[in-house]
């Protein structure tokens, strides 16, 4: 035997060796519902990769694949048998819904983006990959321009899982187009707790020990810097340890902080849904006539939540505390002094 005819025996019998692999990689790339292959389709794609095959031994191949956990389906029509791959992980609809999270996410920037949805792909077959890319008609949205976002969330949550407190440079945008730093320039150090994501942004919600009045305070993380880990424990778990992440977000408006109240609102009756949908079911309506109703919700009182209230019309209005309404008539009285 040549050395020629020995190299092409020695590769044949690597290759055999790599056959189940290219056998299921066939059936996720190539294969779905609407796309099926026989089996000469199945051995001409294996011969492509320098895999030979026979009808006996494919049909152990692919029970094995079944034995395995995949899905794979077989119809007859007419003399000939087609096989696929039947369930995956991720149906088609749920990967659109994935992908469209992904596109409108702001605290990610194009690339991330991009790269990411194309990972997604991944997860389908290429017939059905097509239908992702037209899923992304969204071009255009506003995204971050913070290349560092997701090494940002990983030290993130290497801080909250090694209980070590963070520092960052945090920064806004003047009209400029510049950035403005706070603490004049200066480092934040934070011990971080929990992450959120709201208003299509990713926040962090922690603890800032030099803080005089409401120590709890959140962050945008696509306007963090320079973000490490310093080797100091994180500090504020007596504040934490109660610290309910689904009541903070709800009471924020526009993730703008707030002074924490409970306020009264009365409202008409078709404003019930609006208001579960901001607050939760667990709110209590109490009805005053046929009409109306009032509720008790607790709100970070601020602008954004006057905004909110004036946006929703003569539906609504707040009754209560006494400071809250006061508050409000002195917006009302400066808009209509800004637009008189």
């Amino acid at each position: 035997m040549t050395e020629e005819n020995k190299s092409i025996r020695a590769e044949r019998g690597n290759n055999q060796k790599l056959k189940m692999l290219y056998l299921a990689k066939i059936f996720m790339e190539e294969t779905d519902d609407d796309h099926r292959l026989t089996l000469q389709q199945i051995m001409t794609r294996l011969k492509d990769h320098g895999i030979s095959s026979n009808r006996k031994t494919l049909y152990e191949d692919l029970e094995l694949l079944g034995n395995y956990g995949l899905d794979i389906l077989s119809e007859r029509e007419g003399n000939q048998h087609y096989y696929y791959l039947g369930a995956r992980d991720f149906e088609l609809p749920e990967l659109k819904l994935l992908v469209d999270s992904v596109q409108s996410a702001k605290f990610m920037t194009e690339r991330r983006s991009r790269e990411l949805i194309q990972k997604l792909e991944t997860l389908t077959s290429r017939h059905q990959a097509q239908y992702l890319r037209r899923q992304v008609a969204i071009s255009g949205r506003v995204k971050s321009m913070n290349v560092n976002i997701y090494d940002n969330v990983d030290k993130l949550h290497e801080a909250i899982n090694a209980n070590r407190q963070i520092r960052f440079k945090y920064y806004r945008w003047n009209v400029q187009k510049e950035k403005i730093y706070g603490h004049d320039g200066g480092w934040y150090q934070i011990s971080p707790w929990a992450l959120m994501w709201d208003d299509e942004n990713y926040y962090l919600v922690g603890y800032d020990a030099e803080a005089d009045e409401r120590p709890i305070r959140h962050y945008r993380v696509d306007k963090m810097e320079r973000l490490s880990l310093t080797e100091e424990p994180r500090q504020g778990q007596k504040d934490f340890r109660l610290f309910d992440l689904a009541h903070y977000t709800k009471s924020l408006f526009g993730m703008f902080g707030g002074e924490e109240k409970r306020v009264l609102l009365e409202a008409e009756n078709d404003m019930a849904g609006i208001l579960m949908d901001r607050f939760g079911k667990d709110i209590i309506l109490v009805p005053t006539d046929e009409e109306h109703f009032k509720t008790v919700v607790t709100v970070a009182v601020s602008r954004q939540f006057y905004g909110w209230i004036f946006a929703l019309g003569e539906g609504i209005r707040i009754t209560g505390p006494e400071e809250v309404v006061a508050e409000m008539k002195q917006e009302a009285a400066r808009l209509a002094e800004q637009y008189k």
